[in-house]
């Protein structure tokens, strides 16, 4: 996309400019190829992409200024005659089923109504919430003020319909006739019989009570246990390796035909200004993983269709025409205030719900990310005060006064996520707020055993020395309870949130994180001493595995971590091998005899030989350190906490200190979302942000 703004240029450039590093020759170094669109430019072609509609494309809906101005967790509005139905969500653009864990949280991804109202927001008429805070207009600045005036866009994309296959698997040893509707869900199951989930009761059962539905009671398919998948999967892992033997060629048409046909779907005008849109891909059916132990996991999801789609468009703009014939859009809408540009409920979980939103890589993101952690900043100054504020209340004869202090100090010294009830169906996942006494023990004379399910189920095991008043105070509250009961009885994650904004304005729970994780950061980067580049960057791994472990960011090693750890150890092995070889030679070249391991028809000089050497040593030593690095990394997931919760502005003025290529640290996904920290100057520091007068205590 062209552009003639002064803003379009390559992200790597615009760090080069204003850090004049060296360049590096390793083909990772390449730059983003261009910034996607400057909020102030205009491009001359947008208007024609987001007008040509009559396609019958789905209409994806439109974003706002708010906050979460991309993929974020959010409430779906209310219906056009003003109702409302009880929403307790915990939603996200994407599905459940990845493996990097995506860790938005907290008062960022709660509903809208939640955050202006309390625990238990029920999405109604704009502007308006309930809740126990009970809050009934936004603050200042909220989504109740427009955010857009106008916005197009060409909808969203379904997955195509299903193709039969016609392979039949077997019950009891015999061949079974299965209709379109039940060989796709046997064929989903059947695509994950060498997986662990398919070992799984609780997936199975789930799987099995949900195809009897469709099946019907007089199939000839009664007991699971008869089942035999196996042919499916044979014919699923043949068609898998066609696609492995294809040219290369081939993969780049078919790639770029995919790219093709989404293309017009990617991208909005908003006010004139072409956008990026997150994920508009509808999902497509399939069975439910969720994350660890989910209780749903297995289940169908259903297809989605038209009807069940909410789009949100300008007054204006065209409404795009339904893909599919015989069916219509549930509603459309014409809000400007909201962030999402079409959502949908979740499939599995009614009461949450699916959204599209702009890419994390729009200029809205990029603002609402810069004030997240401009706000994380500020933290830095006021922190000593509130530590001292919340100290002075260990020893409170409130209780509720007593269990906000205690909560909100593990919350800053564990980095804690405040936790929020969960319903009968949902994964037993708790935070600090719903901890139950058996999930604190008491190890004398200090110290806390803490031992529960984390977000996505994820177990935190940790035992920490705590301040001798905090251990009393787990104490008392433990006193007389018995498992399953709260250990903060008295206390509730808006409760917690409201004590903690009258600290500092906008504090919550996910602050404290947001600080805690990039101050961890930045003063493991203070030890950076390697020399050489691999060094460096190997050193920034381990500085933000320190905060991965923090924020309790874990991953399960992967199946072919061992087998990668294999091939490494054997390319070191020979390596040396070589280096010994070279060795040999290089002192009887210096002693006037010929070399004993050079085959060539001119034997190499000694100047050769040691050039040689020297690259052989080079690539062990880089060799070593990534074995190491692989090794000391298998079990924390980097990811989520450069995501979500470090200051790229760390990152970056770091990088610039050092002379390192920010793309050694940055993927090209990062580089796009952080577009806005590049212009940073290398003498940035988290940790000595101007906090602003007293008066927010």
């Amino acid at each position: 996309m062209d552009s003639s703004s002064e803003d379009d240029v390559p992200l790597a450039a615009r760090f080069k400019k204003a850090n004049p590093a060296k360049d590096s020759d390793d083909e990772d170094d390449v730059p983003l190829a261009r910034r996607i669109f400057s909020a102030r430019a205009r491009n001359p072609g947008a208007e024609q992409h987001a007008s040509s509609s009559k396609d019958g494309s789905v209409a994806a809906a439109p974003a706002s200024a708010d906050s979460n101005a991309s993929g974020r967790k959010r409430p779906a509005p209310a219906s056009a005659n003003g109702s409302s139905k009880k929403s307790k969500v915990e939603v996200s653009s994407s599905d459940e089923e990845s493996e990097e864990e995506d860790d938005e949280d907290e008062d960022e991804d709660v509903p809208i109504g939640k955050r202006f109202g309390g625990d238990s927001a029920k999405p109604g008429k704009k502007g308006a919430t309930k809740g126990k805070a009970g809050s009934k207009k936004p603050r200042k600045g909220s989504v109740a003020e427009p955010k857009w005036t106008t916005l197009e866009h060409n909808g969203v994309l379904f997955p195509p319909p299903y193709s039969p296959h016609g392979v039949k698997m077997l019950y009891n040893g015999r061949p079974v006739d299965l209709t379109p509707e039940e060989e796709e869900i046997a064929t989903m199951f059947a695509v994950m019989k060498d997986t662990d989930y398919a070992t799984k009761p609780v997936f199975v059962k789930n799987f099995w009570e949900d195809w009897k539905k469709v099946l019907g009671p007089k199939h000839v398919i009664q007991k699971f246990e008869l089942c035999d998948f196996t042919p499916i999967f044979d014919w699923h892992a043949a068609e898998k390796e066609k696609k492995k033997q294809m040219s290369a060629e081939e993969k780049k048409q078919l790639k770029e035909e995919k790219a093709k046909a989404e293309e017009r779907y990617a991208w909005v005008l908003i006010d004139g200004v072409k956008e990026k849109v997150g994920n508009f891909r509808v999902e497509p059916p399939g069975l439910f993983r969720g994350r660890g132990e989910h209780p749903k996991m297995g289940k169908l999801k259903r297809r989605i269709f038209p009807e069940d789609i909410v789009l949100n468009i300008g007054k204006e703009a065209p409404v795009p025409e339904c893909p599919l014939p015989g069916h219509k859009w549930k509603e459309v809408r014409h809000d400007n205030t909201v962030t999402w540009l079409a959502f949908w409920n979740d499939p599995i979980n009614v009461k949450e719900f699916k959204y599209v939103f702009l890419h994390q890589s729009s200029s809205l993101k990029g603002k609402s990310d810069e004030e997240k952690y401009d706000k994380a900043r500020k933290l830095t100054s006021k922190i000593d005060s509130i530590r001292e504020s919340y100290t002075k209340d260990f020893k409170a004869k409130d209780v509720e006064a007593r269990q906000i202090a205690v909560a909100t100090y593990l919350i800053d010294r564990l980095a804690l996520r405040a936790g929020n009830e969960k319903d009968d169906d949902e994964a037993d996942t708790v935070g600090c707020c719903s901890l139950k006494v058996e999930h604190v023990s008491l190890s004398p004379p200090s110290s806390l055993e803490f031992d529960f399910l984390g977000k996505d189920s994820i177990r935190y095991q940790n035992s920490v020395v705590v301040n001798e008043e905090v251990y009393d105070a787990i104490h008392d509250f433990k006193k007389g309870k018995k498992e399953g009961v709260d250990l903060f009885d008295r206390l509730d994650t808006s409760k917690l949130n409201a004590h903690l904004k009258k600290y500092m304005q906008g504090l919550t729970a996910k602050v404290f994180r947001t600080y805690n994780a990039s101050y961890t950061l930045e003063t493991q980067l203070k030890e950076t001493l390697g020399a050489t580049l691999n060094e460096k960057t190997a050193e920034y791994s381990r500085a933000n595995k320190e905060v991965a472990i923090l924020c309790n960011h874990q991953r399960t090693v992967s199946k072919g971590h061992s087998a990668q750890m294999e091939r490494l150890e054997a390319k070191i092995s020979e390596l040396k091998t070589l280096r010994e070889e070279l060795a040999t030679d290089l002192g009887k070249v210096k002693k006037g005899k010929p070399p004993v391991h050079s085959t060539a028809k001119r034997p190499p000089t000694a100047e050769q030989l040691e050039k040689k050497l020297a690259q052989t040593d080079a690539r062990i030593a880089k060799m070593t350190l990534d074995l190491s690095v692989k090794e000391d990394l298998k079990t924390v997931a980097l990811g989520t906490s450069k995501i979500n919760y470090m200051d790229p502005r760390i990152t970056v003025a770091w990088c610039k200190r050092h002379e390192i290529p920010i793309e050694k640290v940055f993927n090209k996904s990062l580089l796009a979302k952080f577009a806005w920290a590049m212009n940073v100057e290398p003498n940035f520091r988290f940790c000595e942000a101007d906090g602003g007068a007293d008066e927010d205590l």
